[in-house]
């Protein structure tokens, strides 16, 4: 059973944040820090990504482990209680995030996910984005120069 009062409840879920969280200003200043260039929360592309590197043609969504349900981690555990109510609800997280991904990559956009649990350990952290900076490195090496007009 819930120890909360519906009040503490309350209190406590509207103080979890959509944007702007730890994970996120944690890679971001890794990333600005390093020379990349970014917008973030930008809502007209879907998903509403948490960094947007349009110069790379890529989006970065950093995923709490918990709310998008992070394969194997001990982070992503269902609530013992409620259950009928948190299974969907984690359920249509995970859908929505398979839709938005699909859509972004099918206008063109390189998706790069990073999780949670990556950015809270020193050592993971650097790792993190370590790999995030090459990837992005090899997206804009890859990237097909520009051709001249020809002449027809």
């Amino acid at each position: 059973m819930d120890d909360m009062t519906p009040e503490q409840r309350h209190r406590t879920m509207s103080n979890i944040r959509s944007a702007d969280t730890k994970p996120e200003v944690i890679l971001r200043k890794a990333l600005w820090r390093d020379g990349f260039r970014y917008r973030k929360n930008v809502s007209a592309l879907p998903g509403k990504p948490d960094i947007v590197l349009p110069k790379y043609h890529s989006v970065i969504f950093i995923n709490g482990c918990f709310w998008h349900q992070h394969p194997e981690c001990k982070y992503a555990s269902i609530p013992k209680t409620r259950k009928d109510y948190w299974i969907p609800k984690l359920k249509r997280n995970t859908e929505r995030d398979e839709t938005n991904h699909a859509e972004l990559e099918s206008l063109g956009w390189r998706v790069i996910v990073v999780w949670e649990c990556e950015l809270k350990k020193k050592q993971t952290r650097q790792e993190c984005v370590e790999h995030v900076e090459k990837t992005l490195r090899e997206i804009l090496s890859d990237k097909p120069k520009e051709k001249p007009p020809t002449e027809e």
